[in-house]
């Protein structure tokens, strides 16, 4: 392709703003659609962009853009993606792809019907430490997988939550959708698919202001063999605490930790090193919260890569898709329990 490749994004909320920074790097924002027309205008204004209200609209007069990143409410993920394909665009869809498994299979069809590409948004995927243990782990360093343990201990207070979409469950889904699919997909990319879940989750503190739970427990048996559990909260007092992965193999225990997967806590493992990681990027900060790792400019240098046919797709949409299937999982587990 070679060319100066043109963007749209959907969708004028806090993420947008990243997105529209890092396409600004490597393309050209010609673009952009929010229904609250304000905020489509003031994004337009930074990138000497186009707004519009109207995602019709929008595709019927840019018929010329390359790539739609996809910054809705996770319920709305899937319509937006398909019509944008439907358009001939190629597609940067947001974490979570979508909530229901179904939604995703309808998206990953309409791609191959228009041979256009779907990226899934899994920019913790580039964080240093865990490119590093997914390596160890891929050429065995660490031997059998024998144990795992997920901590997720987040703040999102009810401010967060008065935007309209968040904690409902037709836009939202659900916590492990909106906060912590980055984690799934990291605990399914390094370590492989889940097998059997065991569940507990309540909603301590919002009950006024989201449909689902803010904490849960879930016991998980992989395909693997091995065992562990995701500990997961959006109770931390006031502030992000920990984001973590702890694995313990047949010659060596690792953990990820920080806030945000983000430092290599420890690691002790047979007849290896990791040496002196690479600093990362900064969390993704929005002022009231912070999000995870602002690894967007490595989603859009990929999206140039393989539209220039010299990578293959960092997060495909069936690997999107497994995060929504374990989510799925657990959630009905969760339910029949109830």
């Amino acid at each position: 392709m070679n060319k100066e490749l043109h963007f749209a994004i959907i969708g004028c909320g806090r993420i947008a703003q990243r997105h529209a920074q890092h396409i600004h790097n490597i393309g050209k924002l010609v673009a952009v659609c929010d229904i609250v027309e304000t905020k489509a205008i003031d994004l337009a204004k930074q990138y000497n962009a186009n707004p519009y209200s109207s995602i019709d609209g929008l595709l019927q007069e840019n018929t010329a853009i390359d790539v739609v990143a996809i910054c809705t409410p996770n319920g709305l993920h899937a319509q937006h993606t398909i019509k944008a394909l439907h358009a001939g665009c190629h597609v940067v869809c947001e974490k979570p792809m979508a909530i229901s498994t179904v939604d995703c299979m309808a998206m990953i069809a309409a791609s191959k019907n228009v041979n256009k590409h779907l990226f899934i948004v899994k920019q913790n995927r580039f964080n240093p430490p865990v490119v590093a243990v997914k390596s160890a782990i891929d050429n065995g360093v660490l031997g059998k997988i024998f144990s795992f343990q997920l901590n997720c201990f987040w703040n999102r207070d009810e401010q967060y939550y008065k935007d309209g979409w968040r904690g409902t469950n037709a836009l939202d889904g659900g916590t492990l959708f909106t906060q912590f699919s980055h984690f799934i997909d990291l605990l399914y990319w390094m370590l492989g698919d889940v097998k059997q879940a065991q569940v507990f989750t309540k909603n301590f503190a919002h009950q006024n202001c989201i449909e689902f739970e803010d904490t849960g427990i879930i016991n998980l048996m992989l395909e693997s063999g091995a065992i562990g559990n995701i500990n997961y909260t959006v109770n931390s007092y006031e502030k992000n605490m920990e984001g973590s992965l702890t694995i313990f193999g047949e010659h060596g225990s690792i953990k990820i930790g920080g806030e945000y997967l983000n430092t290599l806590e420890y690691a002790h493992v047979k007849n290896f090193s990791f040496g002196e990681l690479p600093k990362g990027n900064e969390a993704n900060n929005y002022g009231a919260y912070k999000g995870s790792m602002s690894n967007h400019n490595k989603i859009y240098e990929n999206v140039v890569a393989v539209l220039n046919n010299t990578a293959t797709i960092s997060t495909s949409a069936f690997e999107g898709m497994k995060t929504v299937e374990i989510i799925e999982k657990i959630y009905q587990q969760k339910n029949s329990s109830q």
